[in-house]
């Protein structure tokens, strides 16, 4: 009998998907210093982001076949080593690219309208200064007729892009694997339009967008820093639902500081689950707490899919 630890949890219907294939699935999350131990009873292990599974972890636990990552990135497992050691290590990279992109637009939405320090000053000074808010906030504008630049075009940043169309926005595109093609809008009429869209250069999207958002993968250093910050538009709006380290936060602050950047969304920090006290405090920063995969819609997508695959692999 197979046994699988969802050491971050599965959507029931992923669970129930597994179960009814004769798998046992147990959800109690296991403490990340008790894993080599716990492990040693298990078939396979599916993790989110929360899980580390290191090759030191990977060497000492060989009953282990599968690995599933529910979600896009594995910057949290060894992938390669354990590849080499015969471990399959599958993910569900499309399932939750919705949920993000749709993430992304909050963050948009709320930068562009101070929703983040409205939030903050409405219960506190509502009552007595509500005159002065109305006009601190009176300058707000539309997303529609300006342009995003997405760095990073895979699956998400794809479907951000696609919104960001849907919205009448134009799109400035880089990813390291140059795209030329076109994406498709679905309107509830049925109607079908594919729209072409094409990568430029990192420097095209970063001196020509009026908001910028990320989609890439963990890097050494951030992609977002200094320098990048100084070539952007005076006034640009900056979002990061990607991965923490991705942009410098200090070079952020100064550019929030001197109005060279507008506003920032973030969703992942440098040092999750304690990000500083400077990103938390600043009243031009939208924050949430690495949630972009978490809806209803994008768990239930990502454990049916997780749960596929793990059927698949283990009945060949």
């Amino acid at each position: 009998m197979i046994k699988i630890l969802a050491n971050d949890g599965i959507d029931p219907i992923g669970k129930a998907l597994l179960e009814e294939a004769g798998f046992v699935v147990d959800t109690e999350t296991v403490a990340q210093d008790k894993l080599v131990d716990a492990l040693k009873n298990y078939d396979a292990i599916t993790v989110r982001s929360a899980t580390l599974l290191r090759q030191e972890l990977i060497d000492q636990c060989p009953t282990i076949k599968l690995i599933g990552r529910g979600g896009v990135g594995m910057d949290n497992i060894d992938v390669e080593y354990a590849r080499s050691k015969g471990i399959n290590v599958v993910n569900t990279p499309a399932a939750s690219s919705l949920s993000v992109a749709e993430l992304v637009f909050a963050h948009l939405f709320t930068g562009v309208r101070f929703l983040q320090d409205a939030n903050r000053k409405m219960p506190v000074e509502g009552g007595t200064k509500f005159n002065a808010l109305k006009k601190a906030y009176a300058k707000g504008t539309e997303l529609r007729g300006k342009t995003i630049g997405i760095i990073g075009f895979g699956r998400i940043g794809r479907e951000t892009a696609t919104v960001a169309l849907g919205l009448g926005m134009n799109v400035l595109a880089y990813d390291l694997f140059p795209f030329d093609g076109s994406l498709k809008l679905t309107f509830q009429a049925g109607i079908t339009v594919d729209i072409p869209v094409k990568t430029v250069s990192l420097d095209e999207v970063i001196q020509n967008s009026d908001f910028i958002s990320l989609h890439t993968p963990f890097a050494d250093k951030p992609i977002l820093g200094a320098e990048e910050f100084a070539k952007m538009k005076p006034g640009v709006g900056v979002v990061n639902c990607s991965r923490g380290g991705t942009l410098d936060e200090a070079a952020l602050i100064t550019a929030l500081d001197n109005g060279q950047v507008a506003f920032a969304g973030l969703d992942v920090f440098d040092n999750e689950p304690t990000p500083s006290a400077a990103i938390l405090q600043h009243a031009k920063i939208s924050l949430t707490p690495h949630i972009g995969a978490s809806t209803n819609e994008a768990q239930e997508r990502i454990g049916a899919e997780l749960a596929s695959l793990i059927i698949a692999h283990f009945n060949k």
